[in-house]
């Protein structure tokens, strides 16, 4: 840890060292509290229960929100509105142009806004961009209603994942953030459903997509006041929580050593993330990940209705691509919390992805082949683990707020690019089999093998370099990671160095290039 650091920090945090204190006045953390393992399931329980349902229902609108977006071009938006050649892929890429530009603005508000404020702001925002697409009767209206919807969901997926390290051991981080991500899954089955029945309403004033529109939109500004509502800043703030069960909150969380939030931007923490590598590698995994991504959930149904079914079997047929999602993302991080090897789960999830890509390319199209494209169609489902994961394994990699809240930010960056990129390899000229764009895609999925590779070996390297810089700290080079513990585990009192107890600098807001402490989990 550097001087100047140390004295940024001094005034905001003194821990007790090598013994434990009753819950007291002071800054989160600035004491050890005891608690049983009981004492940590229990609060996982009530964080469970007042905040990951929040975070699963809020990302469950933006998927939704997403999602019907593909479905009402089943229902004639492209001919109705006028769309020709690119238009409607240029419709589709806008939000994630919107998103990308706002990146740095992003994780400045992600860091700098208390989160019980920004996310109602956020959810009303792009809950009245979604319903103004009703209202889009030409080309410019509909690309101005979706640039403002990737304007205000561009933090939503930082957020949520700084908010998931914020208040969850790292065990326990990859099953959160798949429990709320899974809405991929469930948001585009509750799409299809709701899509098919809005389809059938007769109406002389409003059409069908603009129905499906209204109804997402509608529901997501709704849903603004239950936000802020339910959410709590950080759990030293947890109103669920009696005053003890608030320090025993901060208490588990110290493991980690990535702390519990702090509201100043720290640029030195930019710098530390534009000069590491892992940073691009993260960046290029979410890129080339996102790329395939964009093309499942907005061609998607176009695909499926290449193969010869009709506007309601086509909306139908994709629900069961979303049960797989569903499967895959919950199974995905139920088995990296287990075998923690998260590089390799990765890995392993994609192969059916690349399989998939490759029957698409080179099955023919007919009546006899539709149980076999409709397989490799679902495959693909398998890329959404690769978010998940991806997104985890980013978060429990970076500790300083502002540098995990802008290493979140590049996620999105790389994805939004994705989101941009994909579309734009399938253009209506290539309708109904898509051969370009589906070669393309193949060779993506590849290409982001060979990556995971790269960054597996990267934080291997990194693990290697934290040990030898303990050594040099009058540490042992080998500790105990206690965050990855099943059962919680207090921090032994023989756990001792020449700088104090192991854990005393975990709330300081240190990145993990500075904590020593920090270790890297591939």
């Amino acid at each position: 840890m550097e001087k100047s650091d140390a004295v940024d920090h001094a005034e905001d945090l003194s821990p007790v060292r090598g013994s434990e204190c009753e819950v007291g006045s002071g800054a989160p953390g600035d004491e050890r509290v005891h608690l049983t393992d009981e004492d940590n399931k229990r609060i996982r329980r009530k964080t469970d229960k007042h905040l990951l349902t929040l975070l699963f229902w809020i990302y469950f609108l933006q998927i939704f929100d997403k999602a019907v977006f593909g479905s009402a071009a089943l229902f004639h938006l492209k001919d109705e509105v006028g769309l020709t050649g690119t238009q409607f892929s240029l419709v589709a890429s806008i939000s994630s142009i919107a998103q990308l530009a706002w990146q740095p603005f992003s994780s400045f508000l992600i860091v700098r806004v208390p989160h019980r404020i920004l996310m109602p702001a956020l959810v009303l925002g792009w809950g009245i961009a979604e319903a103004s697409i009703a209202a889009g009767h030409s080309f410019g209206a509909l690309l101005a209603s979706r640039f403002f919807l990737g304007l205000f969901e561009a933090g939503c997926l930082p957020l949520f994942s700084l908010i998931t390290t914020q208040w969850y051991r790292r065990v326990e981080q990859p099953l959160r953030v798949a429990v709320w991500y899974s809405n991929n899954g469930i948001a585009t089955m509750v799409a299809g459903v709701i899509s098919y029945g809005l389809g059938h309403i007769p109406s002389e004033l409003l059409k069908p997509w603009q129905i499906i529109f209204l109804f997402a939109g509608l529901l997501t500004i709704l849903s603004a006041p239950l936000a802020y509502w339910k959410l709590d800043n950080s759990p030293a703030e947890a109103r669920f929580l009696n005053e003890l069960e608030r320090k025993q909150a901060v208490e588990r969380l110290r493991a980690n050593q990535q702390g519990t939030g702090t509201h100043e931007f720290k640029w030195r923490h930019i710098f530390e993330l534009c000069i590491e590598p892992k940073s691009y590698i993260w960046i290029g995994l979410a890129l080339l990940l996102n790329i395939g991504a964009s093309v499942s959930g907005t061609f998607g149904p176009l695909i499926i209705s290449g193969f010869g079914f009709d506007p309601f079997q086509s909306s139908l047929l994709n629900i069961p691509f979303g049960a797989v999602q569903l499967i895959v993302i919950l199974s995905s991080c139920w088995i990296v919390e287990r075998v923690r090897f998260r590089s390799m789960t990765l890995f392993a999830f994609m192969i059916p992805v690349v399989i998939g890509s490759g029957m698409l390319y080179g099955l023919p199209r007919g009546d006899s082949e539709h149980g076999a494209l409709l397989t490799a169609y679902y495959l693909l489902a398998f890329l959404f683990a690769g978010n998940t994961l991806l997104i985890s394994w980013m978060a429990s990699n970076t500790a300083g707020t502002t540098k995990t809240a802008s290493t979140l930010a590049l996620y999105q960056l790389g994805s939004s690019a994705g989101n941009i990129i994909g579309p734009l390899l399938f253009n209506a000229d290539d309708a109904p089999l898509y051969h370009k764009g589906l070669r393309a895609i193949l060779g993506v999925f590849l290409a982001f093998l060979a990556c995971v590779l790269i960054q597996f070996g990267n934080l291997f390297l990194l693990n290697k370099f934290q040990a030898k810089k303990r050594v040099r700290n009058g540490k042992s080079a080998k500790i105990q990671d206690h965050s990855m513990t099943r059962t919680y585990q207090d921090f032994e009192e023989n756990e001792v160095t020449s700088s104090g107890r192991l854990g005393d600098h975990a709330f300081e807001d240190l990145t993990d290039r500075q904590n020593d402490e920090f270790i890297y989990l591939y």
